[in-house]
């Protein structure tokens, strides 16, 4: 607005107008802000821990890594809506060694991945492990808290 045609009564007028248009933005926003729907994990353990995730979507299965969570954090591992009733989670304790998973296997790798398909992981370059299974109930929202026992120990 510093064009000069909008310099109708001098700077001050416009400044107060820039104002009053910003604060009537905020407020117009202040009570639609939409809920904030998303697959998140908290990590409720001493450790930093390293996160994969599988799923099903329209294209098919996917399993994705890594995320860090660090001890006793959250953080947001899918943003949006859910789709999914089920997601799958493989974890992996970087600081005192083991991993929770389960009994469906997902491919994997070491670096940061987006794979999909679960078909033939060895075959096609990555390794196989289990995730344990995340049973969402259809919520748009949901949170998984990691804790407890490793499904397997390090060394």
């Amino acid at each position: 607005m510093s064009d000069s045609r909008f310099l109708l009564g001098g700077q001050k007028m416009v400044r107060a107008f820039t104002l009053g248009a910003s604060a009537l933005v905020l407020l117009g926003f202040a009570g639609t802000t939409p809920a904030r729907a998303d697959l998140k994990l908290c990590n409720n353990t001493a450790s930093r821990v390293g996160v994969a995730i599988g799923y099903k979507d329209r294209e098919g299965w996917a399993s994705e890594g890594w995320w860090t969570a660090e001890p006793q954090k959250c953080l947001t591992l899918l943003k949006g809506t859910l789709i999914a009733r089920y997601y799958y989670v493989y974890a992996v304790d970087y600081d005192k060694g083991g991993s929770w998973g389960g009994k469906a296997m997902m491919c994997i790798r070491d670096k940061i991945f987006t794979i999909r398909g679960i078909d033939s992981c060895t075959e096609r370059g990555y390794q196989k492990t289990g995730f344990f299974e995340v049973d969402t109930s259809e919520e748009a929202d949901w949170t998984i808290s990691l804790s407890g026992e490793k499904t397997s120990q390090g060394q």
